[in-house]
């Protein structure tokens, strides 16, 4: 825990725990589903491995997280304590969104962007999977320019390498179009319209993608203004 604030404040008392660096991102991923230390990794990916460890056994110690050890398989689960930070990171991303709404160009990263759209796919939208998603962000260079997103009847992976199966659908944008639109920034439609986000492919699956990959949750926070 960070150091003490020496105060009997309850938010002074919680804060000794919440304050440092990444403490509070590694919750939103546990609260979002996260289990398992890769996964979590991925949704920190600036997060060195060996802070990402010392928080997690930090929290243990709190008894915010369970750690269940299952042969070779290693789970990371939110107490009833941590389940109740649900309600705060919740309050917090909204107030974000609302107050905190302006995006550097280092904010914006494709990895952790593709990964946050394959774990809220809205599997119920897709018809006739396994369907193949290309992105193309034609404003980045190297590796991260391309990725794959692999939609199954109840599952979905994200490939940084050519799966090799057929793509059903390519979508090509600039980082921060594609970002804004995840975020609920603006629409899919208005996107489309504008000319940021292109869809190409057969004529269903460009109408199915906005709905594959609805902005959920804090994109659908209300702006001021």
């Amino acid at each position: 825990m960070g150091a003490p604030y020496r105060q009997f404040c309850p938010v002074a008392k919680a804060m000794e725990l919440l304050d440092e660096r990444w403490t509070m991102l590694l919750v939103r991923e546990l609260v979002t589903g996260s289990q398992h230390f890769n996964d979590l990794r991925r949704g920190l990916p600036r997060m060195s491995p060996t802070l990402l460890s010392k928080r997690l056994q930090q929290l243990v110690r709190a008894g915010i997280v369970d750690k269940e050890v299952h042969g070779a398989e290693v789970r990371y689960v939110l107490t009833p304590a941590g389940r109740e930070l649900r309600t705060v990171v919740e309050s917090v991303g909204t107030w974000g969104v609302r107050w905190m709404g302006t995006l550097g160009d280092e904010d914006l990263d494709p990895k952790l962007l593709m990964w946050d759209m394959h774990r809220n796919i809205d599997h119920s939208a897709v018809d006739d999977p396994p369907e193949v998603v290309n992105f193309v962000f034609d404003d980045v260079t190297g590796a991260a320019r391309q990725w794959w997103i692999v939609i199954e009847r109840d599952d979905a992976d994200v490939c940084d390498i050519d799966p090799e199966r057929p793509v059903s659908v390519t979508v090509t944008a600039g980082l921060r179009a594609l970002t804004q639109v995840w975020r609920g920034d603006t629409t899919w439609a208005g996107a489309l319209r504008a000319g940021t986000v292109t869809v190409d492919g057969p004529s269903a699956a460009r109408r199915a993608v906005p709905t594959w990959f609805a902005p959920t949750g804090l994109a659908r926070v209300v702006r001021p203004g």
